[in-house]
């Protein structure tokens, strides 16, 4: 399981801050915190099952957080396909695609170079660009889904003839000032955390699920640090809602959150969350006032791993998670 650390936002309040756990770290598992009063009914009740499953957000309560080209102004204006290169992967990446490519390096333990190699090679990325030169050093952060992304930034940029690299640069507040500063030229960023990053108002939500009005948004505020963007990508790691598939067959095969709404009325429903989830909007708050879900009782877990064995063992019904998990892959 990647260990990042992002900046969660939510389309109806302010940007909130949430650090996923690293694997294996201490938490504070397993621990009840309030919830909303006892179930009157069984219907949603948790239910062991090893596979899980996201519920689209139908309604828009997660802000986006799509993957985005990111690019130092200068070296963009010096070298105008790159970006046009870039925003080519974004065409092709889907939320799936990064799901397995996940699973491959934190499943199968393949190396994020070799799954970046065979996506792209699968892909044929590269190969219709417009052919170019020189050298380009793509920006990494230290967990897994950085890394992948970097390295398939650097063989498509590659296959378009020119020599790229990875550099593992930090987290955002060391690596965001050195892209700005041109000290290396490219990185795979994520659209809302990004913006509500650059945005650096906590009394306000910039980010929201309308991903054409979130980069509408981005795009001066870039500008403004001397950053460009290309296209962003179908590909989205963000909060997610998910529940076994054990479940979803006993509830008729929904697939939504809305569904899960309709068929869980009777409050039987526990949701696993961060200790944050019971103050967070985009978590219990969120769910109970957008969807209208009321739940038995929150039980607090560290984010990954932790809540979604919580979920596969039958100690929660609904979990917090986010969408590209590789827990979603098997």
């Amino acid at each position: 399981m990647r260990t990042s650390a992002r900046i969660l936002t939510t389309t109806f309040a302010v940007a909130t801050v949430l650090a996923t756990a690293a694997c294996g770290e201490s938490g504070s598992s397993g621990t009840s915190s309030g919830g909303g009063g006892e179930a009157s009914g069984e219907a949603c009740a948790p239910v062991a099952g090893d596979q899980l499953v996201v519920l689209e957000d139908d309604k828009g309560l997660q802000a986006v957080d799509n993957i985005i080209p990111a690019i130092n102004t200068a070296y963009s204006e010096a070298n105008p396909g790159v970006l046009d290169v870039l925003s080519s992967i974004s065409t092709v990446l889907t939320t799936e695609d990064l799901v397995a490519m996940n699973s491959g390096v934190d499943i199968e333990r393949k190396s994020a170079e070799d799954v970046a190699a065979a996506y792209v090679s699968d892909n044929d990325l590269g190969a219709d660009a417009t052919a170019g030169s020189g050298q380009v050093v793509v920006g990494a952060a230290s967990f897994t889904e950085s890394q992948i992304l970097a390295n398939v930034y650097a063989d498509t940029l590659t296959a378009a003839g020119y020599t790229a690299t990875v550099q593992t640069v930090g987290q955002r507040e060391t690596y965001l000032p050195a892209l700005e500063r041109g000290e290396f030229d490219v990185f795979p960023e994520y659209v809302g955390t990004l913006t509500e990053y650059l945005d650096g108002d906590p009394d306000k939500a910039v980010a929201s699920s309308d991903l054409d009005a979130t980069v509408e948004a981005l795009r001066p505020l870039g500008s403004a640090v001397g950053l460009t963007f290309g296209e962003p990508a179908e590909a989205a790691d963000e909060n997610a809602f998910a529940i076994t598939t054990t479940l979803q067959d006993q509830l008729g095969g929904i697939t939504t959150l809305s569904e899960l709404a309709e068929a869980c009325s009777d409050g039987s429903l526990v949701l696993g969350g961060t200790p944050e989830c019971p103050t967070r909007p985009f978590c219990q708050p969120g769910l109970e006032e957008v969807y209208g879900l009321k739940f038995a009782q929150v039980n607090d877990y560290d984010l990954g791993a932790p809540t979604n064995n919580a979920l596969k063992q039958g100690e929660i019904s609904l979990a917090l998670a986010l969408s590209t998990d590789p827990v979603f892959a098997q």
